[in-house]
């Protein structure tokens, strides 16, 4: 049975997030924006295998992906966004690890180098796209070995599962890096200042 979480703060929220994330939510929320949550409507795995499988890499799987979570959920006269994230170093498009075998050889393979964090965002209405934003982020990790990684991994347990990287910039994950260039709502999974400005021209949410 799908759940669907009330708005926190008073009156009906006009936007719904497409999303189980609760990094997602909670960024909406803390900025005083009012959300109804219901997780999207597909099997996000398979819908990236098709998308993957048709050439579509990338920035643009972050854009397909999100679009489609925002398609997925139907409600009527409001707005429904979908996100999705990739971190991309040169060619490699990394998805989140499967394992801790994975999630070390990610971040051995991403150490003492520059990757992009990309969080892509859109807002269907009426199952219709009417916006879209893609927020770039740009992370150097530091130089490090395989026992501060092991460490770090033993520190966040599965939450290294929970994203391409398989890192957490909050708390002990800010130790991995040496620079960040981009918005911290970017870096943890939306373009928010664009998007609140959408929700401002759409009258759902003060000017």
């Amino acid at each position: 049975m799908t759940r669907t979480a009330a708005p926190e703060r008073g009156g009906e929220a006009r936007l719904v997030l497409a999303s189980a994330s609760t990094t997602r939510a909670r960024l909406l929320r803390d900025a005083g924006v009012p959300v109804e949550i219901v997780p999207p409507g597909i099997d996000e795995e398979r819908v990236k295998r098709g998308l993957r499988g048709a050439g579509i890499d990338g920035p643009q799987l972050a854009e397909r992906l999100a679009e489609e979570k925002a398609r997925s959920v139907a409600r009527p006269g409001k707005l429904v966004l979908g996100a999705d994230q990739v971190l991309i170093l040169g060619p490699r498009v990394f998805d989140k690890p499967a394992d801790r075998a994975a999630a070390a050889e990610q971040l051995a393979a991403l150490a003492g180098r520059t990757h992009r964090l990309l969080s892509a965002a859109c807002i269907a209405e009426d199952g219709r796209p009417v916006w879209r934003c893609t927020g770039e982020a740009r992370l150097t990790m530091r130089s490090f070995g395989a026992a501060f990684a092991a460490g770090y991994l033993d520190r966040i347990g599965e939450a290294a599962l929970s994203g391409p990287g398989a890192y957490r910039v909050e708390g002990p994950g800010i130790q991995l890096f040496e620079a960040i260039e981009g918005d911290w709502p970017t870096i943890l999974g939306l373009p928010l200042l664009a998007l609140m400005a959408y929700l401002r021209r759409r009258g759902a949410i003060a000017e």
